[in-house]
């Protein structure tokens, strides 16, 4: 069930250019949170914005009740929330959506991330290592310096192919291109993937062209974060009849689900 707490903040640093880390503790909540739920955070400071920001889980750990949120500078309230520093705090709701589904038994998994969109597979790769689960990352950026999560997944266990696209770091071109060209589909049991659309498109195409389950996360413009705005209203089909809202119904979806 969502909440709201201040999370006390333990640390916040930059990690590129427009990319930022924080860390807060809030024990109650993270006890609740699954890979693929998000949170909406406000900075606890005068002259905010009015609605709070949607913020992937990161990471998660429930023995010390943290939660860490990487997030991109694009606007206000996330240029806004880099003024929080150590010791202040932060509002926050959650956690919020549907989350990724998890593997009963270990599987050989694949997990495909571009850009900031790589967030929410990190917590997700912690808990498919704790299921025994034999994982892949391909991680997709512009160039090295946005690679900013790559130290993290190495500490994690994971084999991990990077994409730049001015190759200054592994595979020259999209991380869709390095999946068609370098991943064997025959050892891949179930693939996540969370990024920008297009990427997701051209991920869930190779999905259902090799008969492999899996599932996306979509990013939408959520103003209230429990399904009462309609603001990320959407059809998953040109078919559909109804709209699904992305913060409730989602943001989670398996690739049979949705038409890119």
């Amino acid at each position: 069930m969502p909440s709201v707490g201040k999370g006390l903040v333990i640390g916040h640093h930059q990690v590129s250019d427009d990319m930022y880390e924080i860390e807060f503790i809030l024990p109650a909540m993270s006890a609740e949170c699954e890979p693929g739920q998000f949170v909406h955070i406000m900075p606890d400071m005068d002259n905010g914005p009015l609605l709070r920001r949607p913020l992937s889980l990161y990471d998660v750990d429930k023995k010390s009740g943290s939660i860490t949120l990487l997030y991109k500078v694009v606007g206000q309230g996330t240029r806004l929330l880099t003024r929080v520093r150590n010791k202040d705090y932060v509002d926050v709701m959650g956690p919020l959506g549907r989350g990724f589904s998890l593997p009963g038994v270990a599987q050989n998994v694949l997990l495909i991330g571009g850009g900031v969109g790589i967030a929410p597979l990190i917590y997700l790769a912690r808990a498919l290592k704790e299921l025994g689960c034999n994982i892949k990352v391909l991680y997709g950026t512009g160039t090295r310096s946005e690679l900013v999560v790559f130290d993290k997944l190495r500490q994690i266990g994971v084999e991990i192919m990077p994409a730049t696209m001015d190759g200054t770091v592994g595979y020259k071109g999209l991380v869709t291109d390095l999946l068609a060209d370098k991943v064997n589909p025959s050892e891949i049991d179930f693939i996540y993937t969370c990024g920008p659309e297009p990427m997701m498109a051209g991920v869930a195409q190779f999905a259902k062209q090799n008969g492999i389950p899996g599932e996306a996360s979509l990013e939408e413009h959520m103003a209230c974060g429990v399904g009462a705005c309609l603001g990320c209203a959407r059809k998953l089909k040109a078919e559909d009849q109804h709209y699904i809202k992305v913060c409730k119904d989602g943001p989670v979806f398996s690739f049979a689900e949705i038409d890119f």
